[in-house]
């Protein structure tokens, strides 16, 4: 079973930054799209971003021009730079991975909190 494991969450100030990372368990050679959701309390878990194998970005409305997703697919890890966060990005964020059969896998979830 592929374990997500994340890391690089924690409390900021608003209009501060935050790089979170995920990478799975073990080796994977099948790995396709990789991304980020993100569920505050009370909401639905929503998408922040997606990466594909090939390096296609897509963003939630809400972060684009403030959130930066990239992939290293030597080891199967993306990273999400978050800059000028607000209060309203305080959440758990989750990793997501497919892999080539369009399998799901998610993370455990990191807790972000923006906080004076």
């Amino acid at each position: 079973q592929v374990q997500l494991v994340e890391s690089g969450g924690g409390l900021v100030q608003p209009g501060g930054s935050l790089r979170l990372s995920c990478a799975p368990s073990t080796v994977m050679f099948s790995v396709n799209t990789m991304g980020w959701y993100r569920q505050a309390p009370g909401k639905e878990r929503e998408l922040v971003a997606t990466v594909t194998s090939s390096g296609n970005t897509n963003y939630a409305d809400s972060v684009k021009g403030r959130f930066s997703i990239s992939r290293d697919n030597a080891k199967n890890t993306i990273y999400l730079q978050m800059n000028s966060l607000k209060p309203e990005d305080t959440a758990v964020y989750y990793c997501i991975l497919y892999d080539n059969m369009w399998r799901r896998y998610w993370g455990q979830g990191t807790q972000v909190t923006v906080s004076s």
